[in-house]
């Protein structure tokens, strides 16, 4: 995924959950909003809880994957916040969980 998707500051990623357009269920929660720009960026948050970096950083990877497979064409700023129950799922069941989000938050 190109550095341009990417949500890099704290001020951007606070203002998305200050605005509060969220969904979630028991292992992630997807925070969204439209952008001014031609194409979505996002974020991805593992706290600390999850595990350990090795960890964190698989977790981490897999979702920009799932992201980059989603073929997301909507005009929109997210942030993905993965709770620490979603550390016994495999890399199936995190995109099985992740893309009713994404239509439920309106990015697909």
């Amino acid at each position: 995924m190109e550095k341009a998707y990417r949500i890099k500051k704290n001020q951007e990623i606070d203002a998305l959950v200050k605005q509060r357009n969220s969904a979630a269920n028991g292992f992630f929660v997807v925070y969204a909003a439209v952008n001014k720009i031609d194409h979505f960026r996002f974020a991805v948050s593992v706290s600390k809880k999850y595990g350990n970096a090795v960890e964190r950083n698989k977790m981490k990877r897999r979702i920009r994957e799932i992201t980059r497979q989603a073929n997301i064409t909507a005009k929109t700023d997210f942030l993905i916040v993965a709770k620490p129950t979603a550390r016994k799922l495999d890399f199936k069941e995190i995109k099985d969980n992740l893309t009713p989000l994404f239509v439920k938050a309106k990015i697909t």
